[in-house]
């Protein structure tokens, strides 16, 4: 019998087994447990990606590669258990069959994953709403989900070659199984069977953490199919055992080369891997500020030509820089290079001149080292390029330089090298960067830089100019639709997804910028952010947070996600949570709290809940924000009082340890939201009303900073309130 036909039989039978079918249809719903009960993706970060998404396909990889791997192993057993090993053996070789029962559980999961992604689309298409994409859906399925499937097959049916025991191939697969879930749950290249993807975006793309994920899968794959390569050799013949098999079955020499082969490409890819650096594993607050300058050497510009390749994730560029060199001799100087790109060339007016990159990488920064020619005047020429590298510190949140048709984002060095080690003529270096996109992007500069179109292409790329007064520069660019808004004086340019243009629409974002700036301006202050220019807000691709600096704020996407805007916490209608994220800007941004103190009752969000209460209240009257604000706070409050494990923590610290996280963060939001506006709004009656709170909170808003220490604490509010912490308790006395 030929291997095809063997195989067509092989794959008809499995399909028709019970047990097979049985795998086979709990993979293929093993997604529902991703919609309600195993939520892999971070909270904190949730989009609707990731909840209709990601979280389902992290949950289906998880089942189903543990369900393909039980059943490989009790296929592979079937003729141990039924006493038919001889008689196969007589009629097949067994070499023969160990190859088409590999083929056939492999096609069938194959089949099994068609038949998931055509039973979820409409569902999920439904669930996600307008920021679906299908691109995202088949990348996940595939990446996510799929990609575990085959690795848990390879490596279970290599376990039943290498010991022929159903014991012990069980125990050996739930030990792999069970480091990936464990040991190797934090480390992102080991983690095969669940991995690490804490965000994904709803309105850009996700390329970069699908490639991440992918690259893991594959490198797995490689070792696993030298694994089974290694197994297949093991395969019992002529009544042998193992060894004996092993030598009998390498006669072929080219087996067991092919075999170690693989597992040393694997081994290759993963010490390799492109995606991290090697920075060193102790961080230096320091580097590469206070660096020793070289005496006699300044750059008085730089013109750099970017070009970012959306299709691979690249950039490459050629930066030049006019250097001066009064030192009368040559000079060897630094640069703060991305430690994912190569140097190809370097010259010093127009003569290639020696240069190295250095082998040690700290902070995200490799140093590029170039010999410059005893001249007066220098034009370095340097050309760079390659895929920019997260810092390893990120290894578990990867994601962040994502460069694709619909988003990038490239910060200082990874848009060109920047001096590490000598100064700028006069204080101040003159830099242009000419960067050519795709015609949908539009770039916007961080901060006030001039940006204009300085070319358009034949082919539809553009060219951009952007100017700046420095070496380093930070450029979000994206698919963006800009509203311009005039409020309280202020010219407002507001930046955010086409994809989401829908739900801006919807959530009244315009009216809501316009509404908090007036409002907060008038009765808080003005945002010390804010330029003379005027300020951006830019939505930026999912990071966890958001920040600010001189005429430009950058707002996570996850603000504004269909989920965020349904957050009852944050308001009762997608506008008044959308004035709450705006609200952030003071408190939060403008006014920033302690990280550290997190984990507290106190934090921004309970003066942006109280701001945010008497805004609405401005907006749409008294009645209004009693009902959706004071009166949620102090059912919320209430509850929060006579929880089961507020009043009996003894038994909150007996439960696993991802079920008290789960409880506490809960507890949590629900004081920092509800518990502490209540007691602000408590510190508003006793202070003497809502004109005297709004005098306390402008005069803590515009108070002198502190530079050791800036935030604003739970004992300064009280302070000024001449308030103490006993005045503000609630637990006799919820009516306000």
């Amino acid at each position: 019998m030929n291997a095809l036909r063997q195989f067509r039989l092989e794959l008809h039978r499995l399909i028709h087994s019970p047990i097979a079918l049985l795998v086979m249809l709990l993979t293929a719903l093993s997604p529902l447990i991703g919609f309600t009960l195993y939520r892999p993706v971070s909270s904190s970060t949730a989009t609707m990606l990731s909840g209709g998404i990601a979280d389902p396909t992290l949950a289906g990889g998880l089942l189903g590669a543990i369900l393909f791997g039980l059943l490989t192993i009790w296929e592979l057993d079937r003729d141990n258990r039924s006493g038919f090993t001889a008689l196969m053996e007589a009629a097949v070789s067994p070499l023969t069959s160990a190859m088409v029962r590999l083929c056939a559980l492999i096609s069938a999961s194959l089949l099994t994953q068609i038949a998931t992604l055509i039973l979820w689309l409409p569902y999920t298409r439904h669930a996600v709403g307008a920021v679906f994409d299908l691109k995202s859906y088949l990348g996940m399925y595939g990446v996510f989900m799929y990609g575990a499937i085959p690795l848990a097959i390879l490596f279970a049916a290599a376990a039943h070659q290498f010991t022929q025991r159903l014991d012990l191939s069980l125990a050996l697969f739930a030990a792999f199984a069970g480091l990936s879930l464990t040991v190797w749950r934090e480390q992102w290249q080991l983690c095969w069977l669940n991995p690490c993807v804490w965000a994904v975006s709803d309105d850009f793309t996700n390329i970069r953490l699908l490639r991440s994920v992918g690259y893991v899968r594959l490198t797995w794959a490689l070792a696993l199919m030298g694994l089974w390569g290694l197994s297949y050799l093991c395969v019992r013949r002529y009544g042998k055992g193992c060894m004996g098999s092993l030598l009998r079955n390498s006669r072929r020499f080219y087996r067991p080369i092919l075999s170690l082969a693989l597992v040393a490409i694997s081994c290759l890819a993963y010490i390799h891997q492109p995606f991290l650096d090697h920075s060193k594993a102790e961080i230096d607050p320091l580097y590469p500020y206070g660096a020793a300058l070289v005496e006699g050497v300044t750059a008085s510009s730089l013109h750099a030509l970017v070009t970012p390749n959306p299709d691979t994730g690249e950039v490459y560029g050629k930066a030049v820089y006019q250097i001066q060199n009064a030192s009368g001799q040559m000079q060897s100087v630094r640069f703060q290079m991305q430690p994912g790109y190569r140097v190809s060339s370097v010259s010093a007016n127009g003569k290639a001149v020696p240069y190295s990159l250095g082998s040690e990488v700290t902070n995200n920064i490799r140093e590029l080292t170039v010999e410059l020619p005893n001249e007066p005047e220098i034009e370095l020429s340097i050309e760079y390029g390659g895929l920019p590298q997260d810092w390893n510190i990120m290894s578990t949140m990867q994601g962040g330089p994502e460069i694709s048709h619909q988003y990038m984002c490239l910060e200082n060095q990874v848009l060109s090298p920047a001096p590490l080690d000598f100064a700028a003529q006069g204080g101040l270096l003159s830099a242009i960067w000419d960067i050519t996109l795709p015609e949908a992007l539009t770039v916007i500069p961080f901060g006030n830089d001039p940006v204009e179109v300085l070319q358009e292409q034949t082919d539809g790329a553009v060219t951009w100019r952007i100017q700046g007064d420095g070496p380093f520069e930070i450029l979000y660019i994206g698919d963006y639709v800009r509203e311009d808004i005039q409020s309280a004086g202020l010219n407002v340019e507001f930046y955010y997804a086409r994809k989401h243009q829908s739900i801006m629409e919807q959530a009244g974002a315009v009216q809501a910028i316009q509404q908090v700036i007036e409002y907060c301006t008038q009765r808080i202050g003005s945002l010390s952010f804010a330029s003379d220019q005027g300020l951006k807000l830019i939505e930026s691709r999912i990071s966890g947070g958001g920040y600010a600096a001189d005429g430009a704020s950058l707002i996570d996407e996850s603000d504004f996600t269909m989920q965020n805007m349904a957050d009852s916490q944050k308001g009762s209608s997608p506008a008044e949570v959308m004035i709450h994220e705006l609200v952030h800007q003071w408190w939060g941004l403008g006014c920033m709290f302690d990280p550290e103190g997190e984990q507290e009752i106190w934090s921004a969000e309970g003066l942006t809940t109280y701001t945010t209460y008497r805004i609405v209240k401005a907006l749409y009257g008294e009645k209004i924000a009693r009902t959706h604000y004071i009166e949620q706070w102090q059912n919320e409050v209430k509850n929060y009082y006579n929880n089961f494990y507020v009043r009996h923590p003894e038994y909150l610290s007996a439960l696993p340890e991802e079920h008290q996280a789960e409880i506490s963060n809960s507890l949590r939001t629900v004081r920092q939201y509800s518990e502490m506006a209540l007691k602000i709004l408590k510190a508003e009656k006793l202070v003497g009303g809502e004109q005297a709170m709004d005098e306390i909170l402008h005069d803590l808003f515009n108070r002198e900073l502190d530079p050791a220490y800036p935030y604003l604490t739970y004992q300064d509010f009280l302070k000024a309130c001449n308030l103490t912490e006993e005045d503000l308790s609630l637990e006799k006395d919820l009516s306000i």
